[in-house]
């Protein structure tokens, strides 16, 4: 039944139901789940699809607000509330809108019902749950995939022409994601194979081998928050000589570069003005040579976050020094943010990549023009999960969709990471058997 990819929802189906419940993510703590359920008036076909919400334990204090009972259940992390305002206010506003032709419009709907400027009386987590779901709804009306929905609706300039993102692999953690005692929050290998396959291939086999690597060196091999491995290590610099001489170790060495996340807001300290990092003071001057002298020295493509969020110009500074050669990704600094990216990053050029993670603003309409601004702007693109992760694999085709040029996934281990792996894999084989596939 050609539908188009808009339509009204009163024309197309019937007995549409929205509703929400709490499960749990992969830290064991609650997060939101919206299910939509339907019936096609004329195929008589039952739809049911879901939207599960992730959560951030590195959050920027610019992102949109998660919101949280703050009472005895779950340590005040519950999400009564928010589970309660898809049940009430926002299922009854899709019954009130269900001659709405798009679910972007009914995006502006949520936004104008919370009336807030950062989400916080619905709560983001509770509207994004339902963006996604109702995204997927359209999507499987028209019997198409949800990058294919996504690509024709948000991104048809694009065409046909479809690149796989290259993968952000987290295989050592630290910061608030670990209790491994490390400052920086994120080692990551970037692997640069020609195809998804082999780069799923030579990330997994590194990432098994780091862990021999560690256990036979008498390190721990638990897991922090985002599936990498979280050994005592005691700087940050031993992190990365361990992985780089795995991976010299693998016979990889020209298949992989390295990819920091510094999370830096949370090893700064805003009384002293200073950054605290192997027990020693940095200026931000002084941070910045240090960045520079592990770029040079450790093969660092990418280094997220290195400075705090409000910390303009250290921003600034790094960005003239480093900016032509290194991707310089703003996660806490733009927030997914349009209105930061614009500010901070097309008119004071700080940093020259937009981290995108949709609960950080709260719908997949601003999600989707944010990416579109950085596009325009000659912005790179990473789509990224959190360390609060279900096995939802909406940024997995929101990467393909927009062409993202990475998506950062964490490590090659745990379901919900590895979900995400295999939902690529699956959208390579699709597209692959219909049209032009492009790797990277």
């Amino acid at each position: 039944m050609p539908l188009g990819i808009d339509f009204e929802m009163q024309d197309v189906l019937e007995a549409v139901r929205l509703v929400s419940r709490s499960v749990l993510d992969s830290r064991s703590y609650p997060t939101v789940k919206a299910r939509i359920s339907a019936v096609l008036i004329k195929e008589k076909r039952m739809l049911n699809v879901t939207a599960e919400v992730p959560s951030g334990a590195s959050t920027g204090t610019h992102e949109a607000y998660e919101l949280r009972d703050n009472e005895i259940e779950y340590g005040g992390k519950g999400v009564n509330n928010a589970v309660s305002n898809v049940n009430t206010r926002i299922s009854s506003l899709l019954q009130q809108n269900l001659n709405i032709s798009s679910p972007d419009k009914f995006d502006i709907k949520m936004i104008e019902l919370d009336g807030t400027e950062n989400k916080s009386q619905l709560g983001a987590n509770a509207i994004l749950a339902s963006s996604i779901a109702l995204h997927r709804l359209y999507a499987e009306c028209n019997d198409m995939p949800l990058y294919e929905y996504l690509r024709k609706k948000y991104f048809p300039e694009l065409s046909d022409i479809y690149r796989i993102p290259r993968l952000m692999s987290n295989v050592i953690n630290g910061g608030v994601h670990a209790d491994s005692g490390i400052d920086i929050q994120e080692f990551m290998i970037v692997a640069k194979a020609d195809n998804i396959d082999e780069n799923v291939r030579l990330t997994s086999e590194v990432y098994n081998l780091l862990k021999k690597k560690l256990k036979d060196s008498g390190y721990s091999i638990s897991l922090g928050d985002e599936g990498g491995f979280a050994p005592h290590l005691k700087t940050n610099e031993e992190s990365l000589k361990i992985i780089l001489e795995t991976i010299e170790s693998s016979g990889y060495r020209d298949k992989f570069e390295i990819a920091l996340d510094c999370a830096a807001s949370e090893y700064y300290d805003s009384k002293i003005d200073r950054y605290k990092l192997d027990s020693k003071l940095f200026t931000r001057e002084e941070l910045c040579t240090y960045y520079i002298n592990l770029i040079n020295k450790y093969n660092i493509s990418s280094i997220e976050d290195p400075f705090h969020e409000d910390d303009y110009e250290g921003w600034s500074l790094l960005t003239a020094k480093i900016g032509d050669k290194v991707k310089i990704v703003g996660d806490d600094l733009f927030v997914t943010n349009i209105k930061r990216l614009q500010t901070l990053g097309v008119e004071k050029k700080l940093g020259n990549m937009v981290l995108i993670k949709p609960n950080q603003i709260g719908t997949v309409l601003e999600t989707v023009n944010t990416i579109k601004l950085a596009q325009a702007n000659n912005f790179g693109t990473i789509i990224s999960h959190r360390s609060g992760e279900t096995c939802d694999t909406f940024i997995a085709d929101l990467a393909v969709a927009s062409n993202s040029e990475f998506i950062k996934l964490g490590a090659p281990a745990r379901g919900e990471r590895v979900a995400k792996y295999n939902r690529l894999l699956d959208i390579y084989d699709e597209i692959n058997s219909k049209t032009y596939v492009k790797d990277g």
